[in-house]
């Protein structure tokens, strides 16, 4: 004897076609230190939106895409692919184009410009603007 289940199929729900744009507070994080900002309470201190949003910038071209499983796989750079090129001009540019693709996933920003690359060795460092969208302030990212 079979047992049948019926099972009810919720409804479907769409997505919202807007984004929220709004820079909005956020927890303020120390990019020397590695972690959050805190108080002489060890509250963690909050930042402006336009803050956070530097700092989610800087972050996410920090952070390897497919590294930290916390992270959905749209989140993230791929630097170590981009180092593995033999051509310098090559890996500036796979590093450019890694990093404006990351940054275009939020859609607060507006434009990622101005790529200045300097080696030191077999080491890369580099520079860029990023301007957020309804904001007149542009900001330098270093890494």
């Amino acid at each position: 004897m079979t047992n049948i289940v019926t099972v009810d199929v919720p409804e479907f729900t769409e997505e919202l076609s807007e984004y929220d744009t709004k820079y909005r507070y956020t927890a303020k994080w120390d990019t020397k230190r590695g972690d959050f900002v805190r108080d002489g309470a060890n509250r963690i201190v909050a930042c402006s939106g336009e803050e956070g949003f530097a700092l989610w910038c800087f972050k996410v071209a920090q952070t390897e895409r497919y590294a930290c499983l916390a992270y959905p796989n749209d989140i993230g750079v791929e630097i170590e692919a981009a180092l593995g090129e033999d051509n310098k001009k090559m890996v500036e540019s796979m590093v450019e184009r890694t990093i404006t693709e990351a940054l275009k996933i939020n859609p607060r920003t507006e434009w990622i410009s101005n790529f200045e690359f300097t080696w030191d060795a077999d080491e890369l460092h580099g520079t860029f603007l990023v301007k957020g969208v309804a904001w007149d302030s542009i900001f330098e990212i270093s890494l």
